[in-house]
């Protein structure tokens, strides 16, 4: 059955198809499908008070994927990761997998309008104030301030590269300014400051896990509480706080990591949708202190990636599933100095942006990723089109015989499996094959 949408003429839309191995697949309104939401994130256009909010699309131009997107909320997100060799967050033989290091996990209030209740790395929506201009003065002197050229090996995530002609002056490139996000709503959601001493020509280490600045080199506890208020309430107060203490955010400790889209079917209450970039940090120290804001976020917690998977399956806590895959390619590095080293490295190479496309069943559904041989060749960026498909087989009959895999599986909200079988674009790894209901997991890397 061929690919078709319902606001289009029938005979035009029989011969529309992604492909004969997505015969059984037909479209279907976000309406019918009452599935919880996926992924987090940010604005686009700058609104009154300094925050963005979503810019309304005129007209119907879809927009490829080498464009600007409108129809996501710009934000960043930290998978932020403490302990190593030397300061593991605890004996590496009394954790699974002898892992040296563990990971943050923030749990949403059930009162968010996106994702409710979930497990999720540190992160949000960006700010006018993480482009300010005068960011510069805390920052080495050089175009990328003092960050690493990207290599030009495939199209450039539109997140890092577009130009935004709606802020005035002379502003930050994106892959600082998103790095100043996830360091600042880390700081906003956890209290914990990402931070290095301002004023040097060249940026620390990154040869080497960061550390955070001493506890003499901050305020008095009281003090950064109250500054962290601030924040919270004006982001651009990020900036004198840094100013006050001649620090700068550690942006030299993010590397990037990812790019996830919301997709239409995943959009949180308001049609919430996020174009998130995901960076990786690693802390060669203990896990510091996180405490929560009582208000975003209700709780804190140190965890090794197996763990938390072992807390999804036991369904103590709920993650979404771009988390989800993220904690699975984690798996592959129980040493953080492991993590950090491919890290650095491959960030290097850039990352490729990821929409999944929804597939439902009538036994579960599944989100296709690029790469997956369902996965539309022009996938649907804006929601015109319905991008939602469905089909009358069951998951084990569109697993069988499939030659390449990019998909996560879900049975139910705690039944989830990631299955990858081809080459990651951008010197990237693969997910290891953590089943939430299965034990025995399985590793489903080749070489990189």
């Amino acid at each position: 059955m061929g690919l078709h949408h319902p606001q289009s003429a029938p005979g035009r839309q029989a011969g529309r198809q992604i492909g004969r191995a997505s015969r059984a697949l037909r479209p279907v309104t976000a309406a019918r499908c009452a599935l919880p939401p996926l992924s987090s994130g940010a604005s686009d256009t700058k609104a009154a008070g300094g925050r963005w909010r979503r810019r309304p699309e005129r007209g119907r131009g879809r927009g490829g994927m080498g464009s600007r997107l409108r129809h996501w909320r710009e934000a960043a997100t930290v998978l932020l990761a403490a302990g190593g060799a030397a300061s593991p967050a605890r004996p590496p033989t009394a954790s699974p997998g002898g892992f040296d290091y563990e990971l943050l996990l923030l749990r949403r209030s059930p009162r968010s309008r996106f994702l409710p209740s979930a497990h999720v790395f540190p992160g949000g929506v960006v700010d006018a104030a993480d482009f300010s201009a005068d960011w510069r003065a805390l920052l080495p002197a050089t175009p990328r301030c003092g960050l690493g050229v990207v290599k030009v090996g495939g199209p450039r995530a539109p997140l890092f590269a577009a130009d935004r002609p709606e802020l005035s002056g002379s502003q930050l490139p994106g892959d600082v300014a998103f790095r100043i996000c996830a360091i600042r709503e880390t700081f906003e959601e956890a209290g914990v400051l990402l931070l290095a001493e301002a004023g040097g020509e060249t940026p620390l280490d990154a040869a080497r896990p960061a550390r955070l600045l001493p506890a003499e080199r901050l305020p008095p506890a009281a003090e950064l509480a109250e500054w962290r208020r601030r924040v919270q309430r004006q982001p651009a107060a990020f900036l004198q706080l840094c100013r006050q203490l001649c620090c700068a955010p550690n942006i030299w400790a993010l590397h990037e990591w990812g790019n996830w889209l919301t997709p239409v079917g995943r959009a949180g209450r308001g049609g919430r949708r996020y174009d998130t970039a995901f960076f990786l940090c690693c802390l060669g120290q203990g896990p510091p202190p996180a405490s929560h804001d009582n208000g975003e976020v209700t709780a804190c917690q140190w965890s090794t990636p197996p763990e938390a998977v072992e807390l999804f399956k036991t369904q103590d806590i709920w993650i979404a599933p771009p988390q989800f895959y993220e904690l699975c390619r984690l798996c592959n590095f129980p040493s953080l100095d492991d993590l950090h080293r491919f890290g650095s490295e491959r960030a290097l190479e850039g990352c490729e942006r990821w929409m999944p496309v929804l597939l439902v069943a009538p036994d579960g559904h599944m989100q296709l990723l690029p790469g997956d041989e369902l996965y539309p060749e022009d996938p649907d960026l804006t929601g015109e089109r319905k991008p939602i498909l469905t089909t009358n087989k069951k998951i084990e009959d569109l697993m069988k015989g499939a030659s390449r895999l990019h998909r996560i599986v879900s049975h139910d909200l705690h039944n989830i499996a990631v299955h990858v079988n081809i080459q990651p674009k951008y010197k990237h790894i693969r997910p290891i094959k953590m089943d939430s209901k299965v034990r025995n997991n399985e590793d489903c890397n080749s070489k990189l």
